[in-house]
């Protein structure tokens, strides 16, 4: 039973309250919305009307609203972009809030004790996105900026939350699946395949797509009943001065504890599941 039915008009059919039940103006606010998430450079008034498919005239007020609330802003070009305000309201939700309030701390020991930068990354409608990032503590780092997307299919991340899926909840994930900027394709026979190394093994180790030099290494967190709810990442990035650096051997090491830790905080029993 539809728990909204009671609200529809009698002659209204509940199937089509999606094409009969319309809101131009929000629709055209989350396009806005939706577009701007798309662009990491963002867009002028011009080529934002255009990326929605309307005129300026059309999104005008509805741009200015935006940058007054504070979802939006524009440089001195007049570029818009995205406001982290969203981000700042999906993190008041208490899922969000609690996984990243209890993994903070966590993710301090582990750059620490590793000398790396290390993020959170969540699954989010087809994409991951970093809830949580520290830095390294040594003077230069490379690590994904808070609220970064990231590809679901070409990441160690995006891995390690698909390999623990069930098939339903994978093929879920994939259909849902909204390509980032820069993404490559993936063969889904070589994706199968890596999914299954990464189950096989319990994380995933893979040098990155989209930077050279680095390679990523994933772990899962985990949740109540085991279920894997995030991914914890280190963008590796070995020393060749003389410098004291742990190889990636003992930060898996390091980073496993973290992620066995903070997976008890989340609700998750002792025992590992395959």
């Amino acid at each position: 039973m539809n728990p909204n039915s009671d609200c529809l008009p009698p002659s209204a059919p509940q199937g089509d309250t999606a094409t009969r039940y319309n809101a131009p103006a929000l629709e055209k606010g989350l396009d806005i919305l939706e577009a701007l998430s798309g662009s990491s450079e963002g867009y002028t008034l011009n080529q934002l009307a255009k990326a929605v498919d309307r005129n300026v005239s059309q999104i005008f007020r509805m741009v200015v609203v935006m940058q007054r609330r504070g979802y939006i802003q524009a440089d001195d070009n007049d570029r818009y972009t995205l406001t982290l305000k969203m981000l700042r309201l999906a993190h008041q939700q208490p899922p969000i809030k609690r996984i990243t309030q209890a993994a903070l701390p966590l993710l301090n020991e582990l750059s620490e004790r590793t000398r790396q930068s290390c993020h959170l990354a969540v699954y989010e409608q087809g994409r991951m996105v970093v809830v949580a990032q520290v830095d390294s503590p040594e003077r230069w780092s490379f690590g994904l900026k808070l609220g970064s997307l990231m590809g679901l299919t070409d990441t160690s991340s995006g891995h390690v939350m698909l390999s623990y899926q069930d098939e339903i909840g994978r093929s879920r994930m994939l259909n849902n699946h909204i390509k980032i900027e820069g993404e490559l394709e993936m063969d889904p026979g070589h994706l199968f395949s890596l999914l299954a190394d990464v189950r096989r093994v319990g994380h995933s180790v893979m040098p990155s797509i989209q930077i050279q030099g680095v390679t990523n290494v994933a772990f899962p967190v985990r949740g109540l009943g085991q279920q894997v709810v995030a991914a914890i990442n280190v963008p590796y990035i070995a020393r060749i001065d003389g410098g004291p650096c742990p190889s990636i051997e003992q930060v898996k090491l390091v980073q496993m504890d973290i992620c066995r830790r903070l997976s008890h905080q989340l609700g998750a029993d002792d025992t590992s599941e395959s």
